[in-house]
């Protein structure tokens, strides 16, 4: 035989042996999530509401860029309309915009690989020096790897390929694994003089034999990658899945919505305050810089001057509770003459109520949030809605709740603003604010609303039919403590009369005087007492 055949047959040999050698790749992940999301198959429609990567700068000032999949931008929109919502709409919610400009670039249905293929090109276009680019992706890294969808990635971290060719369309692509797409993301970021930082995904609505959210296996390639690379590393699945460990396990589905992967916008307004935490509570100093424009990570709690040995009596409710409370003929709210009742020797009284709110609108302006913040074991929270609860759900000030103490829910799309939300029943919310307070250690005291000034055959008003009802439902179903304020305070005004009772109410019917405020406190700590509750013992 001669040399030059030799050679020939010997390099294809070679050659042979290290294609076979290239394609003993293990086969791609299953999917665990269960869901068809079809939003990555329109990307074109999809661009039409995706932001163009780099329009947000603001003159030289950097980008941060967030790429991600459904967890992070639901929906072909992202706007909620189908009552889930991605973490990476509220990521903006931490950063000065007089600094850094956040811009979600998710998209539902991409995996690591389709995202690198077709929308990060347009990214990588737009970076300039000092930009950010936080990567959290890996949920859909599944399927086939050379049909249908054709989107999975080689697991792990190695230098693995495959060459393939999708079947459908006859194009040829080299699929490389996991770790291997992050280290293509992370050359070509820091190429263009920006910042990359590589980020867990979200947990799922799943959880172990010992009720802990499962952790994702993505989590330890991330960490393996940006430990060799060099690159700010955010847990982002242990941070958020720690939280959903703490909650009961009601809480715990109503973060997700509809499945078991995509949120609900508590779900999505958590994983975004954790992605927004991790970074700003990291100690890697290349972070240093995102770290100095941040805001508002700090947890936003109520002003209580809390004194040793003493539980805090959190009270909250509408203007029945907390009024203008300041001039003597003008409107008052029972919360201001608490202290007429509640011992100052023995309890701190927090008086957390805000007129004209509801349920819905206490939790959606943030003013729960920061009574559930400021919650300690031992505490007490005094829950009181119902007055505003009967407007409009769609309609300004946006405050309305379905009519029901069954856990319901529905989309509503609001007039005037054109945004979502997923609305739910007026029982649903007082479960949830019941809910929260125990999960701190904390005791909740569920209080009827106080009666209006209106009169039927020498009576005042009983509302037993609806909110009365919808209050006991809850309690029958919580266990909580029900103080019927409601009706000791009817009780006390049967009793002396309709014309004498005018000089306790304002002309519109429903708000106090000074006079009313009063009674209504001293109808509360007599509610209070009848129903041997555990916070009569901090009375007067």
């Amino acid at each position: 035989m001669k040399l030059k055949t030799i050679i020939l047959l010997t390099a294809l040999v070679f050659s042979t042996a290290a294609l076979a050698q290239k394609n003993k790749v293990v086969g791609p992940l299953a999917d665990d999530n269960g869901v068809v999301d079809n939003t990555g198959d329109s990307i074109s429609k999809a661009n039409t509401a995706r932001p163009v990567p780099g329009l947000s700068r603001k003159g030289s000032n950097p980008v941060a860029f967030y790429i991600g999949d459904s967890t992070m931008r639901n929906g072909t929109l992202g706007n909620g309309n189908n009552g889930q919502w991605g973490w990476g709409f509220f990521a903006d919610k931490y950063f000065d915009s007089d600094k850094i400009t956040v811009e979600n670039q998710a998209l539902g249905g991409m995996s690591t690989r389709t995202f690198y293929n077709k929308l990060w090109p347009d990214i990588r276009e737009a970076l300039k020096p000092g930009d950010w680019v936080i990567v959290s992706l890996g949920h859909n890294d599944n399927g086939p790897y050379d049909s249908g969808r054709a989107r999975a990635c080689i697991p792990g971290t190695g230098n693995e390929t495959l060459d393939v060719t999708i079947k459908e369309t006859g194009d040829k692509e080299t699929v490389y694994t996991y770790g291997g797409y992050m280290r293509k993301y992370i050359s070509e970021i820091r190429a263009a003089g920006a910042n990359p930082v590589l980020m867990s995904l979200t947990p799922r609505n799943a959880y172990d034999e010992q009720g802990k959210a499962v952790r994702k296996k993505q989590t330890e390639w991330l960490k393996q990658i940006a430990a060799e690379e060099k690159v700010p590393f955010i847990d982002l699945n242990e941070i958020s899945g720690q939280k959903l460990d703490s909650y009961s396990t009601w809480k715990k589905q109503y973060m997700f919505y509809k499945d078991k992967i995509h949120t609900s916008r508590f779900g999505a307004e958590m994983n975004a305050r954790s992605a927004a935490e991790g970074i700003a509570q990291s100690t890697d100093p290349a972070l240093a810089p995102l770290q100095a424009m941040m805001k508002d990570v700090a947890l936003p709690v109520e002003k209580v001057k809390r004194q040793d040995g003493k539980p805090v009596v959190f009270i909250t409710g509408d203007s029945t509770v907390k009024n203008q409370d300041k001039k003597e003929d003008g409107m008052w709210g029972w919360g201001s003459q608490a202290y007429t009742v509640f011992d100052a020797d023995k309890i701190v009284v927090a008086n957390c109520a805000k007129a004209g709110r509801s349920t819905r609108s206490f939790l959606n302006e943030g003013r729960w949030e920061k009574v559930y913040n400021s919650l300690q074991p031992g505490d007490y929270v005094i829950i009181e809605f119902g007055h505003n609860d009967q407007a409009p759900t769609d309609k300004k000030p946006y405050r309305g709740t379905i009519r029901d103490s069954k856990d319901t829910c529905k989309v509503y799309k609001m007039e005037g603003t054109g945004k979502y939300e997923l609305v739910y029943s007026f029982g649903w919310y007082l479960k949830k604010f019941i809910d929260d307070v125990r999960e701190k250690g904390a005791t909740p005291i569920l209080v009827s609303l106080t009666p209006r000034n209106r009169w039927k055959d020498g009576k005042i008003e009983r509302r037993m039919t609806d909110l009365g009802k919808w209050y006991r439902d809850v309690a029958a179903e919580t266990g909580v403590e029900f103080i019927d304020l409601h009706n000791v305070a009817a009780d006390y005004y049967d009793g002396i009369g309709e014309e004498a009772t005018k000089e306790y109410f304002m002309p519109d019917r429903t708000h106090t005087a000074k006079k009313g405020a009063q009674q209504n406190a001293q109808s509360l700590a007599k509610a209070l007492k009848d129903a041997n509750s555990s916070l009569a013992k901090y009375l007067k």
